[in-house]
């Protein structure tokens, strides 16, 4: 089995982490648009453009199913548009259903951090219409996290000024829930648990994603306990998966670029 996975960068490694970890016996292309990356401040129809291009690049290579690790440039492609192609398209979005149903029944708000395109499309706003019933959920654009993750800068006070300023509106003693909407913002979950109080509870789409995929292929199995130790896992994991850059076989300069964001992920399993 071959599973194509994209995101217009790095961020969208953190879904393959999980899909490495659930489906041990298949195969996976990654793509990383950085050519184009960040998606989340360009216009609708350049992002339409690129994902044109990923999904016929991945059909010429020839995958069962196409994941869009990208919050992005999900809600860009709708679900009629990834129907047009002969293949599984599976699509993410910022997890504010699933944070509403697992903590909306606790006192305090629910902030929902994503890039400006996302916040500003329909396709959150309409997801917010049916599950924000109370009115509890706030928008959060956090764009320059990209930046810092697709420069591989995961360590700086520069992360923390940043986050300090563009959330210094918002009332972060009441948050009870943060949803990261963004694959890149799983890179910098150190620095949320410096800002928000330790009650805060956070969630990302990422093993719900996983879960989709495995429904849409028809495979019941796979868990993070699968019986196939993280060592062998991730000892293989080289030989599992191919990585483009823009369409280009990376080079291997790049894909010790690839393993330090791997690592990165690794350690951030322990915090």
């Amino acid at each position: 089995m071959r599973i194509g996975i994209f995101d217009s960068g790095i961020g969208g490694l953190s879904v393959l982490h999980q899909a490495l970890r659930r489906i041990p016996e298949a195969e996976f292309i990654y793509y990383a648009d950085e050519e184009h990356v960040p998606y989340g401040e360009k216009k609708e129809k350049q992002i339409k453009g690129y994902i044109d291009e990923i999904i016929k690049f991945m059909l010429k290579k020839q995958v069962d199913a196409i994941v869009i690790a990208c919050n992005t440039a999900t809600s860009v492609a709708t679900k009629e548009y990834r129907s047009r192609f002969p293949v599984p398209i599976i699509g993410m979005e910022p997890a504010v259903k699933q944070a509403v149903e697992l903590y909306g029944h606790l006192p305090g708000r629910i902030l929902v951090a994503a890039t400006p395109v996302t916040i500003a499309g329909d396709k959150l706003h309409h997801l917010l219409e049916k599950v924000d019933r109370e009115d509890k959920v706030d928008l959060a654009a956090l764009p320059g996290l990209v930046r810092f993750a697709e420069k591989g800068d995961f360590d700086s006070e520069e992360i923390m000024e940043y986050l300090t300023e563009e959330l210094k509106a918002y009332p972060l003693h009441q948050y009870k829930a943060f949803v990261l909407g963004c694959t890149h913002f799983n890179y910098f979950m150190a620095y949320y648990k410096r800002i928000f109080p330790e009650t805060v509870k956070f969630v990302d789409g990422n093993a719900g994603t996983i879960r989709q995929l495995l429904r849409k292929l028809g495979d019941a199995g796979g868990s993070p306990d699968s019986g196939v130790s993280e060592a062998v896992l991730y000892s293989g994991s080289a030989r599992r998966v191919t990585y483009y850059f823009s369409g280009r076989l990376i080079t291997a300069g790049e894909r010790e670029r690839i393993n330090a964001y791997m690592e990165q992920l690794d350690r951030l399993d322990s915090i």
